[in-house]
This record gives C-alpha cells, structure tokens and sequence, in this order.
C-alpha cells in the first residue's frame, strides 16, 4: 500500500513534536495523542524514508546522524506551512480584497446608497464591485460572492437568506390622474379606459400579471399596457411623468406618496408582498468580506424593517 501525502506529513509533524519535547511521552501531551501512538507513527515515518530517526533508552530519545540531517532538511519547510497557514487563516478574518455583488438596483437606489459610505470607510482594505443585473444568473461561475435580489428564490444550492418584505402598490401622479381620471376599483384597468405600464419579468421574460390582495381575496387583471420597461428607474420616471398607471414596490414608492407626487390608487388592497432575499454560495467557511457585508445589509433591512412598522 503506497503512503500517503497525508500520513507522511503527520509522521512528520510528530516527528518535529519529539524532537521538541525531548520524550515519546512529552510529545504525546503536547499532541494529544498517546504514547504508543506516537511511538508507531515514528515507527511508520522511519519505515517510509529507511532511515533509523532516534536513538531510543528508557529514558531519552536522542536523533541519530541521520535524523538530525532530516530534521534540518525539513523543518524550514514545515516553518513555512505554519506561516502559511497563518497568513491564511489572517486573510479568512481580515475583511479586505474585492468583494463582488450582484445587486439589485432597487435596493441600492433605496436602501444602500447613503449608509454606504460608512461600511466602507470602516474598512479601508475592502473594495467592492456592484454589478447591476436584473436575474440572479449562476452566482458562482459569474464569479460574485453575493447576490441581493428582489424575488421569490428558485431552487438551487445556495443559501437563500429571506432580508425583509415590501409591499406592491399601485400608483399615479397627480398629473396622469387629472388627464384620465381615478380609476375606482383593480378591475377598470383591465378595460382599455386606462394607461397601465408593465413591467417585465426576468424570469420569464413576459410582463409581471397585475395582482390585487385583500386579505383572503386575490384578483387579476390583465392590463394590455402598451409601454413594457425591464428597468425599475424607468418605470418610476415614466409614472412620475404621468404615462401611466404602475405597479412597484412600497419600498421605493412610499416617500413620494408622502410628498404627494405619487398617489395610491388602491390603498385598500394592500396586503401583497415581494421578498429580498442574500444569496451566497455556502454558510461554511463564509469569507470576512462577505460576512462583514452581509451583516451590514441585514442591520440596513433590519431597520427598514422597524421604520415601517413605526
């Protein structure tokens, strides 16, 4: 049977162990191991290199010639497995490099882009790389180490981590309402009296289907919208212009409901939400950059979450 990488380079590490302790039975301590343990895996190692590596008594173990040549060989190395292995374990809990993130833009337009610049200037070393997408696409193979997305999380091996939920409203300006009027119930945007913008779906490629809930209730309506945008800003500035009737997130339309530019068509029928969901590749072994990160846009989702409770 061939040995090991793996074994060989145990043996060698209780090798450097007894030689250090000075004993069989100090070494055992200090490895955890017994003495009879590592009395066979010393056994093993000289059996694999044929050489004799410690003259043995009772009392003391002492390296023979060729053991102290073997010892002198092979410790520089193993030096720099342990400063290597130190290096990594530094750059696993230091939150630096590049950090690249799928994201949505809607959730930097409204949420991200002010808190931003603390996270970053909390850590110097970090840089990071927004790539706006309208789909979640292969994470992995695209090369992102996180992606925040609107949406309702298909099947795969990522881990789907749920942030918050924000709610679909249907909205108008002011100006849109003055020329067409306000429709009085979801059903009438379903008659060709009204403008109503669609909005596609990645996914599937086709306008997202207007829904209305209430409680319980679940109506839809098709809406035969003649202007079809796959961009959240355009849908907003083309509301905002009076264009038409659209459907989008409370989350970015609730402060110009506020202030009055936007109006709240149905305010009675408000009971459905959209999730926000982090996806990252696995929760071992998770990156300082993306942990640190992640955190941040969870405290950020956290607080929305209290602000439209309150």
């Amino acid at each position: 049977m061939k040995y090991s990488s793996e074994k060989l380079s145990g043996g060698i590490s209780v090798f450097a162990a007894v030689v250090d302790a000075g004993t069989f039975a100090a070494a055992s301590e200090v490895l955890g191991m017994s003495p009879p343990g590592v009395s066979r895996a010393i056994a093993r190692l000289e059996k694999k290199l044929k050489i004799r590596l410690f003259n043995r008594t009772t009392r003391s173990v002492s390296l023979t010639e060729e053991g102290r040549r073997f010892y002198e060989r092979v410790m520089p190395h193993l030096a720099g497995l342990e400063e290597a292995a130190a290096a990594a374990a530094g750059d696993a809990s230091a939150v630096r490099g590049k950090l690249r993130v799928n994201l949505d833009p809607v959730f930097y337009r409204i949420i991200l882009g002010g808190p931003l610049n603390a996270f970053m200037d909390a850590h110097p070393e970090l840089e990071i790389e927004f790539i706006a997408r309208d789909s979640l696409g292969d994470l992995v193979m695209d090369g992102f180490d996180l992606a925040l997305r609107f949406g309702e999380p298909r099947t795969s091996t990522l881990i789907a981590r749920k942030l918050l939920d924000s709610g679909i409203v249907t909205v108008a300006a002011p100006s849109y309402i003055a020329r067409w009027g306000r429709p009085a119930k979801p059903e009438e945007l379903g008659s060709g009296k009204h403008r109503c913008l669609e909005f596609r779906n990645p996914e599937t490629g086709k306008p997202f289907t207007w829904e209305f809930h209430r409680r319980r209730k679940r109506i839809l309506v098709d809406t035969r919208g003649r202007l079809t945008v796959n961009d959240p800003g355009a849908l907003l500035n083309a509301c905002l212009a009076g264009s038409g009737i659209a459907q989008m997130l409370l989350l970015g339309a609730e402060h110009l409901i506020a202030e009055g530019r936007l109006v709240n068509l149905f305010p009675e029928w408000a009971d459905e939400r959209y999730p926000f969901y982090a996806y990252y590749p696995s929760r071992h072994h998770v990156p300082a950059k993306t942990r640190a990160f992640l955190d941040f846009v969870i405290e950020l989702a956290s607080n929305n979450r209290r602000a439209g409770a309150s």
